[in-house]
């Protein structure tokens, strides 16, 4: 008895300790000062209200925010192989090209920093989502719609998923905006966050079964 009782006691630990392992879903947002939280604590940004909520709803999911205010396309792409060694993520939401667009980078260049992004994160099986980015109407209507229109060609020829700009439903709300009138505020926070958790949660639900498939 005394033998058996030490036997199940060892497979309910080991159950323990390998199921949440293996259940497990790291999923990184990679953005700029939309998603890092500008002029606030990260604790407070939307991505840190989805990582509190999600402990709760969602405990075997790892949602990290590795994004940084004023970050630019490549930025991200220089410190991108550190983030994947660090959070091993299986799914990535790229939220960049902004600070490009607003210092009048090349589209070109932009392009292919976020082509590099994506290939390097499909290169490991990571699920990719990326986000639509727009841009202030006075950079000239040219600039700002081929800016606009290389997300979606992006994501066309990737073959990944396209999320909606959450900033077109925050934007034309100035309670929901900093002074700036670029960044939102801290009030903004929470309705980001109700509008991206479902779209998240597909990358989650992605990723989880492309885990499933290959083991």
């Amino acid at each position: 008895m005394k033998n058996f009782l030490v036997k199940f006691s060892t497979i309910i630990l080991l159950l323990l300790v390998i199921r949440p392992v293996s259940a497990n879903v790291s999923l990184v947002v990679l953005g700029d000062s939309l998603s890092a939280g500008y002029g606030m604590s990260k604790s407070v940004s939307w991505v840190g209200i989805l990582e509190r909520r999600w402990q709760d709803t969602q405990p075997d999911v790892e949602l990290v925010n590795a994004s940084i205010s004023g970050e630019t396309t490549q930025g991200a792409l220089r410190r991108l192989p550190g983030v994947i060694e660090r959070h091993q993520p299986q799914a990535v939401f790229v939220e960049l090209g902004g600070n490009d667009g607003l210092r009048g980078f090349s589209l070109a260049t932009v392009r292919d920093n976020l082509n590099q992004i994506i290939d390097q994160l499909q290169q490991r099986d990571i699920v990719v989502g990326l986000s639509q980015i727009q841009i202030p109407p006075n950079y000239g209507k040219r600039f700002t719609e081929m800016f606009a229109a290389m997300y979606p060609e992006l994501a066309e020829e990737n073959n990944i998923r396209l999320v909606p700009f959450f900033m077109e439903q925050i934007a034309v709300d100035a309670d929901l905006m900093q002074n700036d009138g670029i960044h939102p505020n801290e009030q903004a926070q929470e309705t980001i966050a109700n509008i991206m958790e479902p779209l998240l949660l597909e990358l989650v639900a992605q990723a989880r079964k492309e885990k499933s498939e290959a083991s």
